[in-house]
This record gives C-alpha cells, sequence and structure tokens, in this order.
C-alpha cells in the first residue's frame, strides 16, 4: 500500500479514530506497555503512535518518541501531549515507519501497535525497527494477523481489495510475517474483543535463519493477564 492511500485513509480517521478504535484497541496498548517492563531512563520508540491514545500510559521516568505517517493524526497526538502535559513525551514526529530517521542502537524498547498491516513492506518495517533498538532491546508488536477460522478468513480476503481504502491490510498472515522478517519471538498473546488481535515479544538483534514454527509450544495457556504480570 501507497505511502499516500495510507495518508487519504488516516486523514478520513482522524477525526473518529479515538472513538472508534480507542477503546476496542486499548487492552492491547495497555498490556503491550505493562509488558515492556520499563525502567527509570528508558528510551522507547512508538511507532505508528497515530492520535496518542497510548501516550499517557508511559511512566513519568521514561522518554517517548512517537512517530507516524498522518500529519492529521499527528495534530491529535500533540494535543494530547500539550493538555495532558504529557512530560515523558520526547517528540511527536511526522515519519516513514519503513525509513526511521534515527540512528542505529538508539531505542531500549520499540513498540509497533497495530501498524503492521497499515505499511507497504512490514519486512521493512521490522528491519527499521530492529536497526534503531539497542543491541538486548525488545520489540514488541501488536496486530491483527489474518483469522485461521475458515470463515472469518473468506471475510477477511473479501476486504482484501479494499486495502487502499480502510487503510491496512486485513489478510496479513502472521505465518508470512515470521518468514519474511525473521523476527526471533519470544511470547505470542492473543488480546482485545474475542483475542482477535496478537501480541508479538521478540528480541530485537537476532534474525532467525529458518522462519519460526508457530506451532511450536510458544503460546502458553496463561491468560494474558497472568502472563503481562
Amino acid at each position: 500500500m501507497e505511502i499516500e492511500a495510507i495518508r487519504t485513509a488516516y486523514r478520513r480517521y482522524a477525526r473518529i479514530y479515538d472513538a472508534v478504535f480507542g477503546p476496542i484497541l486499548h487492552p492491547g496498548r495497555k498490556l503491550i506497555i505493562q509488558a515492556l517492563n520499563l525502567r527509570q531512563g528508558d528510551n522507547i520508540l512508538e511507532v505508528g503512535v497515530g492520535t496518542g491514545l497510548s501516550l499517557p500510559l508511559y511512566p513519568e521516568n521514561v522518554e517517548v518518541t512517537g512517530i507516524d505517517i498522518s500529519g492529521e493524526m499527528l495534530a491529535k497526538a500533540r494535543e494530547r501531549v500539550r493538555r495532558q502535559d504529557l512530560a515523558q513525551v520526547e517528540a511527536v514526529l511526522e515519519m516513514d515507519a519503513e525509513d526511521l530517521k534515527f540512528p542505529e542502537n538508539t531505542f531500549d524498547k520499540v513498540v509497533a501497535m497495530y501498524v503492521v498491516s497499515v505499511v507497504s513492506d512490514p519486512s521493512r518495517l521490522v528491519d527499521e525497527m530492529r536497526r534503531v533498538c539497542k543491541p538486548g532491546g525488545e520489540m514488541f508488536i501488536v496486530n491483527h494477523f489474518r483469522s485461521r477460522n475458515g470463515f472469518i478468513r473468506a471475510l477477511e480476503g473479501l476486504f482484501s481489495p479494499l486495502a487502499k481504502l480502510v487503510g491496512f491490510h486485513p489478510d496479513l498472515a502472521l505465518e508470512d510475517l515470521l518468514e519474511q522478517t525473521g523476527l526471533d519471538v519470544v511470547e505470542i498473546r492473543s488480546v482485545n474483543l474475542f483475542g482477535y488481535w496478537k501480541v508479538l515479544r521478540c528480541r530485537s538483534t537476532i534474525r532467525r535463519s529458518l522462519p519460526m514454527d508457530i506451532n511450536e509450544p510458544i503460546e502458553h495457556d496463561s491468560t494474558v493477564q497472568e502472563f503481562f504480570k
């Protein structure tokens, strides 16, 4: 999906995004930030910060930089930072997630919330996240992936031709993402309504030479809340 198509879609979403997507996707935002296990002074990059719904959730003793491709969404984020006096927010910048303008090894943690299925090249996005994350750091991704349920998968396929209009790819498969990116996934969890979204916790500096089999026993039976304690 081209950048201009993404900008156009999210220009339409900017006014209604918080009302429509805020409550539905909030559990994923909250659980990821809890899972970051943040320490004082940690430097975090949030890719696809949008209207900044997650920014108030970060503790005050860290530094957060948010980037997004949509100027209209970022205007909402900057207003949120100003209105709520979010001292932990270092900057909110307009930037292409596939071409991050940061030096290597800049951030302790890199987070991508609901953005992997938006970009044109998820593999390039992950490579950029890996590049700017410090050795020993972690990357967290929360996103919808193609359902294993045959009926739901068929519906997702029907919506696929509308990707430019809706602003994301509804049929992105987790298996494909792992194969293309070599992500070294430590944990996978289901979040949000009906567990329709997945949280991936990944090591930053290792690119697996072979794709991870998502059927491996990496997703335990414990609840999401237990995992993120």
